[in-house]
């Protein structure tokens, strides 16, 4: 079993920045692809970031490229999700998850094993 808890949520002015802690515990994830997705009120979750297992390899969704950038501490167990120049569209619980070993697609939420509760950022314009 592995136990992913995010944190680093909370409510900013648009502009500002957060950063999004996603800590793994019970197994590793260190040998694992990491994604972070997001889910808006009343719109289905989407993909955010994914990063490979070494941190070499890097996908973004169109809407954050540019303005976010995941990274992961393997000794720590952790991934980040550093947001900067946030924007009100960006409002969404946002969720951390282990992807398949195997599963090709880094968007696809079926690709995804383990998923954290997720944790709140909202943007006020």
């Amino acid at each position: 079993q592995v136990q992913l808890v995010e944190s680093g949520g909370g409510l900013v002015q648009a502009g500002g920045s957060l950063r999004l802690s996603c800590a793994a515990s019970g197994r590793t994830v260190s040998t694992y692809d990491m994604g972070w997705f997001r889910q808006a009120p009343g719109k289905e979750r989407e993909f955010v970031a994914h990063i490979d297992w070494s941190g070499s390899a890097i996908n973004y969704a169109g809407s954050v490229n540019g303005r976010f950038t995941i990274s992961r501490d393997n000794a720590k167990n952790t991934v980040y999700l550093q947001m900067i120049n946030l924007k009100p569209e960006d409002t969404a619980v946002y969720y951390c998850a282990r992807k398949l070993m195997g599963s090709g697609s880094v968007i696809q939420q079926t690709g995804y094993d383990y998923w954290g509760q997720g944790t709140q950022v909202t943007v006020s314009s």
